[in-house]
């Protein structure tokens, strides 16, 4: 069998607003989750606790998310005011 190759070149990644939308995602989780809980003796009854637990569940990976694409952000912008020859901002010690 012969090798593929494509035909095309690969297109440039999206690039669009990130952090809100993994931020919109995180609220969107835990609000399903505060939701779910009054009823939790409902998903309890019927053997469906995972519901409740996969929203809690995508809240917090929601919030390491936050942070990842916060530095995310933060390296692409260094890298381009380096690439443009400019001082990157300094952010104060916390």
């Amino acid at each position: 069998m012969a090798k593929w190759t494509p035909k095309h070149e690969a297109p440039e990644p999206l690039e669009g607003p990130v952090v809100a939308t993994i931020t919109g995602g995180t609220i969107l989780w835990f609000a399903l989750f505060l939701v779910q809980l009054p009823f939790y003796g409902w998903f309890d009854d019927r053997d469906l606790t995972w519901w409740v637990w996969t929203c809690l569940a995508g809240a917090g990976l929601g919030l390491i998310g936050i942070w990842y694409v916060r530095k995310r952000d933060e390296a692409l912008k260094r890298h381009a005011a380096t690439a443009t020859g400019e001082a990157p901002e300094e952010r104060p010690a916390p």
